[in-house]
């Protein structure tokens, strides 16, 4: 029947249409910007009810209010110095209205440093908060990644140097996506292929958001990774062994019996809640954003530090094409619309 429908469709002239162009074709009518298209995209493929809700969040304009609030105040500004460079001679034009602009393009500096922070720390929403599983061989790395996961995902063996590669696992922690990372034993091997995945743990720890330094109690082992970035939650591991209390671990787990697992998720779970309550009420972006934005922060540096008005109301004006590039609206008619409603110029 379907088909049969779809064949007289195309007998009228009426073809299917292309992916993505009813979105497309609301972006192009001014219906939707490019951010909004964006948060429309990231909700169809949400996984976790955070990624929906900021892809909600995205596609209700939440963010492009924020965007347009940061264009009007930039347009504002242009607008006041292009009136004192252009019409000086009017009795209208009140006198070194420039003087007048420059704390709110400071402030709106400030404002949007602050959002690329958010949207650099708030990718994990969008692409998971990684934990990278680390330590020696024979820490259990492998054995707390099946206990995670709640499934055989790595294979377990008492060989050191079993795991070879990087492994990944989603898990789905409080609505937010959390992707385990097990890494081969960190140490020194004459065997090129551990080599390799030792090679690839580091890489991993470098991307790491946080870290599980996996330390077996009853070893005397030591995590001596000094220069990374991320947070270290350091785990001691194999706790059916212990036969006495634990010093210097932050968490003592064991995957065999599963004491302190429970502790352990929710010690990630809190982990990815400060980075969540850092960037919430901001509405972290993509990193498309980023370059733009990083553009814009250019631009009003260079016009905050200059000397010539002719030359910062260039800057002004760059870094305003810069931010209508994140939303796909760039309209240069905006500015004089102000100009002349602010100003009864030509009366």
């Amino acid at each position: 029947m379907v088909d049969a429908v779809s064949r007289e469709l195309l007998d009228l002239g009426i073809r299917p249409a292309e992916a993505g162009e009813f979105t497309k074709r609301a972006f192009e009518n001014g219906k939707l910007d490019l951010v909004e298209v964006e948060g429309l995209g990231d909700l169809i493929s949400a996984e976790t009810e955070m990624q929906r809700r900021l892809a909600i969040e995205h596609t209700s304009g939440g963010l492009s209010a924020v965007y347009a609030g940061w264009a009007d105040r930039l347009t504002r500004a242009r607008a006041l110095i292009e009136a004192e460079l252009d019409f000086a001679d009017e009795e209208d034009i009140p006198g070194s209205v420039s003087d007048q602009v420059w704390d709110d393009v400071e402030r709106l500096k400030a404002d949007i440093k602050t959002q690329l922070e958010a949207t650099q720390h708030g990718a994990f929403v969008r692409n998971g908060f990684r934990v990278v599983i680390s330590g020696p061989p024979n820490a259990g790395k492998s054995s707390l990644l099946n206990a995670l996961a709640k499934r055989d995902v790595a294979i377990v063996t008492e060989i050191a140097g079993t795991t070879r590669d990087i492994l990944e696992v989603d898990l789905n922690l409080e609505g937010f996506l959390v992707r385990l990372v097990d890494t081969a034993g960190l140490r020194e091997t004459e065997d090129i292929v551990e080599q390799e995945g030792v090679r690839r743990a580091r890489s991993a720890i470098e991307t790491a958001d946080l870290i599980l330094a996996l330390i077996p109690i009853d070893s005397d082992a030591e995590w001596n990774q000094t220069s990374v970035a991320a947070p270290v939650l350091k785990v001691g591991t194999k706790a059916d062994l212990l036969t006495a209390p634990s010093i210097g671990y932050d968490l003592v787990i064991s995957s065999k019996d599963g004491s302190g697992i429970s502790a352990l998720i929710d010690a990630i779970t809190s982990e990815v809640r400060k980075r969540w309550n850092g960037i919430a009420a901001i509405g972290p972006g993509r990193l498309r954003h980023v370059q733009h934005l990083k553009h814009t922060s250019f631009f009003l540096e260079e016009a905050l530090s200059g000397t010539q008005l002719d030359l910062r109301a260039e800057s002004l004006r760059l870094a305003g094409e810069c931010l209508g590039r994140i939303t796909g609206r760039v309209d240069p008619d905006d500015m004089l619309g102000v100009i002349f409603s602010e100003f009864c110029i030509g009366k």
